[in-house]
């Protein structure tokens, strides 16, 4: 039964995928949580210049004070944007895609038991469900875990997973083969 490593590689992926998500989510969150201090840190310098203003009704602060304060706010403020961006990122980019290519495999994998087409056309139509996972979602994986390298066989991990589709749904118009009817 050709379709049963993409059933069986499905399903490993899917947990591969589903563990890996949080982990890079969590290898994300200090950055965020120092961004976030950051902000405070210089929204209370800003609150605090502000309160001296008021109090100070003799001389007030200089411009330039006040300018470096509001300055230092707003680049507290778009690190802590920045950070979260990252983080959807990885929750949208190879999470997301790992979770769907695996699913993929795993529909892919039953649907070529159904499916009455010869031997060489099943195994080429496993095989590039398998690699599109493996180059597209995987190669995501692997950026986001800072390789660089993964960038080159990354585009050529969607082309495969959509020529696995137009196989697969060539081989389904052709070769479908549902209920069994016996003539008796």
């Amino acid at each position: 039964m050709i379709g049963r490593k993409n059933v069986a590689f499905g399903f490993l992926y899917l947990v591969l995928t589903a563990a890996l998500g949080p982990y890079m989510v969590v290898k994300v969150l200090p950055d965020v949580g120092a961004a976030m201090q950051e902000k405070q840190a210089a929204v209370g310098r800003l609150q605090q210049l502000k309160e001296n203003d008021f109090e100070e009704e003799l001389e007030p602060l200089p411009a330039e004070a006040i300018a470096r304060a509001n300055t230092d706010g707003i680049l507290a403020l778009n690190k802590v944007l920045n950070t979260g961006d990252l983080l959807d990122q990885i929750k949208g980019g190879p999470h997301a895609h790992g979770n769907l290519e695996a699913l993929l495999n795993i529909a892919a994998g039953l649907a070529l038991c159904f499916v009455a087409v010869g031997r060489l056309f099943k195994q080429i139509i496993s095989w590039l469900f398998i690699l599109g996972a493996l180059l597209h979602s995987g190669m995501l994986y692997l950026l986001s875990f800072g390789q660089g390298w993964a960038a080159v066989p990354l585009q050529a991990g969607p082309w495969l997973v959509l020529a696995a589709l137009l196989a697969m749904g060539a081989a389904a118009a052709v070769g479908f083969r549902g209920e069994i009817v016996r003539d008796d």
